[in-house]
């Protein structure tokens, strides 16, 4: 992949509330899918799906 694409993605990830400390561990290929996930999800929804999408990987632990 572009250096640019994961780039793009980190960014994206990181503006809808992926917290560094996980993004670090989360694969490249995997941080440009779910980025792309997210770009396709409404604006309001965008931040919940995330935490969906890297709580039902593995990546973080649900809220609560």
């Amino acid at each position: 992949m572009s250096d640019t694409v994961s780039v793009d993605a980190k960014r994206i990830l990181l503006r809808y509330g992926a917290p560094i400390s996980v993004l670090d561990k989360i694969p490249e290929a995997d941080r440009i899918e779910f980025a792309r996930i997210i770009t396709r999800t409404t604006l309001a929804e965008r931040e919940a799906k995330l935490r969906a999408l890297l709580v039902e990987r593995g990546y973080t632990q649900p809220k609560g």
